[in-house]
């Protein structure tokens, strides 16, 4: 035997049974990316966040991340060939660093996307009870009907298989982009071409105070194109489907942002901008579509940021769903969140798992008295930070990978050892901002920071400890974790 194999961890092979399977393309597998960054809500709400830390410096600023996530997405894309298992990150850093930080990996994972998934139904209660009530005129019904109502449809549609999830994401996506391509076109129409000539793209200033939060909020809105390895083998034809759909999804969603806040700075004016955005953060952008287009088609955005929440929750609740899946699977916990649908071909159990742990949520909040406006918040911010820092962990695994094979299977050095460096020091550096700067990334106190900063490096920790008891009492459970099918 080579002993250079022993490099390399064992492969595991999957009951075709117990496997999941689907028929997505590249377009519909990009569109599960951009549903998790909620296109809508970001325009609505994280871009005029961004706008408030960056001023007229926000497009550039996306189009700088994008260059550095196309980059990350060149040693990604190159492991997502020879590390084939349907795990993720988890199956990514397992190859990298070994199974007890693979196993802390997939944690950081799981919880991290359940929480960012719960500011969903918090943000979609109150935002639907204020159309009802206000808009329509209808009867004023309490915010976590909506917010369970919304989580019961989610765990139904992510219950069957996965291609129907796609299709209704896909309409959704493109009813969404419609709607921010009407508001770019109008914004630019109305202030005319040597107007928005003028504005151009202002680079930022590296001694900027309220930089690292800019970069911060910009990263966030790219998260989940992990979901294109996750559905590995729900795709046709994975390997060029995979590499196609990471590409279009990072560098259509860097581009796509970058002109909307380039449209937000045309109507405001680069000198007013910021401050606007800081005085009228909640309602800049249905201002601006009600200023530009008029009160109905405001009106119409407003359903279609519904809609377009229900697609990010439904998004984050089937990639929680597949890493629940996945580690029942290599029964790091318990095996009946691992049993696969014979008929949907889904990861059912897992998926309403997640489901009842959102509506048990609600429950136990609502019961406490806890406002939905500080729910979502501390949810989303504390999920961000948790996969932040996976990305992060992985990139450093991506890294270690290829440079042990380099001794037996030497590749390109841009893909192995250069772009994997890169994105080492830039995700380090974003991680870095998130720590220094986590009390406004969950708009929480200092209490509130250490309590759920805590949580999430126990998260990895913890996952460490496990994995090492695995090997020290369950070693034959121990061999399969990883989620590894080795190329």
């Amino acid at each position: 035997m080579n002993n250079t194999s022993l490099d390399v961890p064992k492969v595991t092979r999957q009951n075709k049974e117990n496997r999941l399977s689907g028929n997505m393309g590249v377009g519909e597998l990009a569109m599960n990316v951009l549903a998790f960054s909620s296109p809508l809500a970001t325009v609505a709400g994280t871009l005029p966040v961004l706008l408030m830390f960056s001023g007229q410096t926000a497009p550039a600023i996306y189009i700088g991340v994008t260059l550095m996530l196309l980059i990350f997405s060149v040693g990604f894309v190159k492991m997502s060939r020879s590390v084939q298992g349907p795990g993720g990150f988890y199956s990514f850093v397992t190859a990298g660093l070994g199974k007890p930080a693979g196993l802390g990996g997939a944690f950081l994972a799981l919880i991290g996307y359940i929480f960012i998934g719960f500011f969903a139904p918090s943000f979609f209660g109150v935002t639907l009870q204020g159309f009802v009530a206000s808009t329509l005129g209808g009867p004023d019904i309490a915010w976590y009907w909506y917010a369970l109502a919304i989580t019961a449809v989610t765990t139904v549609l992510a219950y069957n298989r996965i291609d129907l999830s796609a299709k209704l994401l896909t309409i959704v996506m493109l009813l969404e982009v419609a709607v921010i391509i009407v508001f770019d076109i109008a914004s630019f129409s109305a202030n005319g071409l040597e107007t928005v000539q003028s504005v151009g793209f202002a680079l930022p200033s590296i001694t900027d105070a309220t930089l690292g939060l800019a970069l911060l909020f910009a990263v966030g809105n790219f998260f989940g194109f992990e979901a294109t390895v996750i559905y590995r083998d729900e795709v046709k034809d994975p390997d060029k489907t995979i590499s196609r759909a990471t590409y279009l999804a990072v560098a259509g969603i860097g581009l796509f942002y970058a002109v909307a806040a380039w449209a937000f700075i045309a109507f405001l004016g680069p000198e007013k901008v910021q401050g606007e955005a800081e005085s009228n953060t909640v309602n800049l952008f249905s201002d601006a579509v009600t200023g530009l287009v008029g009160r109905i088609f405001a009106d119409i955005a407003v359903l279609l940021l519904i809609t377009s929440v229900l697609a990010c929750m439904l998004s984050i609740q089937n990639i929680a769903a597949r890493y629940s899946f996945a580690l029942a699977s290599d029964r790091a916990l318990p095996s009946f969140l691992g049993r696969v649908h014979r008929r949907h071909k889904s990861p059912y159990v897992s998926a309403v798992a997640v489901g009842i742990v959102w509506a048990a949520a609600i429950i136990l909040f609502t019961v406490l008295g806890v406002a939905p406006e500080v729910l979502y918040p501390i949810a989303s911010g504390s999920g961000t930070f948790a996969v932040l820092l996976l990305m992060f962990i992985t990139s450093l695994a991506v890294l270690v990978y290829f440079v042990r094979r380099r001794s037996f299977a030497p590749e390109s050095v841009w893909k192995t050892v250069v772009a994997p460096v890169i994105s080492v020091l830039f995700l380090g550096a974003i991680t870095y901002l998130a720590i220094a700067n986590y009390p406004e990334l969950i708009g929480g106190s200092q209490l509130l920071t250490i309590i759920f900063m805590t949580f999430t490096f126990a998260l990895f920790l913890g996952g460490i400890a496990y994995a090492l008891f695995l090997r020290s009492k369950r070693p034959h459970i121990y061999a399969g974790l990883g989620r590894q099918r080795i190329d």
